[in-house]
């Protein structure tokens, strides 16, 4: 098995800011898919859906100001069984969101666009809890044909 794994630090921000932006609807639609909706708690079941298509992510675990953890339920063949998880801590200014969609099969050619498409996303994550406004689809930087 295989992982996406990515470090980015958000500044002049807390760990509570970034949490939230992750665990809200409203946090979730401003910065990954606008059109986001479900349940945020523990075992429920958020709908990201976007210009290419969309996933189902199970609520797993919750750790205020310290992890997300999500499982891909429905969506493209690569992701579901996989995880999502979302490390944070506060260093230096910063808060460090340690990231990892882990549990591919296999490294291919759709593996390659999502790491991409999860650094953008990323940085529209930064930007949201930074500035208050994302890049979320379908206003997301396209990198290819796919998105």
């Amino acid at each position: 098995m295989v992982d996406i794994l990515h470090r980015v630090g958000v500044g002049s921000a807390s760990v509570d800011d970034v949490y939230a932006a992750l665990t809200s609807i409203e946090g979730l639609a401003g910065w990954w898919a606008s059109d986001t909706k479900g349940d945020t708690n523990p075992g429920g079941v958020i709908q990201f859906r976007f210009t290419a298509g969309g996933f189902d992510m199970k609520v797993v675990d919750l750790q205020p100001g310290k992890r997300v953890l999500w499982e891909v339920v429905d969506g493209p063949e690569e992701w579901i069984g996989t995880e999502v998880v979302w490390d944070l801590k506060e260093e230096e200014g910063f808060t460090i969101i340690l990231f990892q969609h882990r549990g591919w099969k296999e490294p291919g050619e759709f593996m390659h666009h999502c790491s991409t498409k999860w650094a953008i996303y990323l940085m529209s994550l930064k930007q949201l809890v930074e500035t208050g406004t994302g890049a979320p689809d379908p206003h997301d930087v396209q990198i290819s044909n796919w998105h």
